[in-house]
């Protein structure tokens, strides 16, 4: 996580491993990193393999500069950055094999957007910390079937002379492949 310039927003270590497991890249795919925060998920994407792409889509624009930078500094400088508000942002843009949503899952029309643009049998996977986030992605099930999975990390952490497990907020997983037509 530390090799992560980032204002808070960031998918943590834990998160980030079994987010890029649902993700499932593979040599030469596409990745939306729709509310991109600091780039972390792309940027893993594209390390996964030399061939892989990423979009990262984000609106704030310290944020825009931050993903640059990380981009950069992690060694995939060729990470393509579009600046703008989702699902607007997404017009022209290439189909993606994959799409990850780290922020915006409650904005309307954003997941819709996202289904709509991912090429059939591509995956989709969402994070949410929020309750109203969580529900979201539990009608988005209901809807389309997938898969919830809550993660909750706890890490050691000194608490006087002894350790202690410090607790993250728990993380709800949404993953879903979208049927070939």
């Amino acid at each position: 996580d530390e090799a992560y310039e980032n204002d808070g927003q960031l998918t943590k270590r834990d998160i980030r491993a079994v987010t890029l497991a649902r993700l499932g890249p593979r040599p030469g795919e596409l990745l939306w990193d729709v509310g991109a925060g600091c780039g972390s998920i792309g940027i893993e994407w594209m390390r996964s393999d030399p061939s892989c792409r990423t979009i990262a889509v984000e609106a704030n624009d310290g944020r825009q500069g931050v993903i640059e930078r990380n981009a950069r500094a992690l060694g995939v400088p060729d990470l393509q950055l579009v600046r703008g508000e989702a699902p607007a942002a997404f017009s022209g843009l290439a189909s993606p094999d994959a799409i990850f949503i780290g922020g915006g899952v409650t904005d309307s029309g954003v997941m819709e957007a996202c289904w709509n643009a991912l090429k059939p049998g591509g995956r989709l996977v969402a994070n949410a910390v929020t309750l109203q986030s969580e529900a979201a992605l539990i009608g988005w099930r209901g809807r389309f079937g997938g898969e919830l999975t809550k993660l909750a990390v706890a890490q050691a952490q000194p608490l006087g002379s002894f350790d202690a497990w410090r607790s993250a907020l728990p993380v709800v997983i949404y993953s879903v492949c979208k049927p070939a037509d």
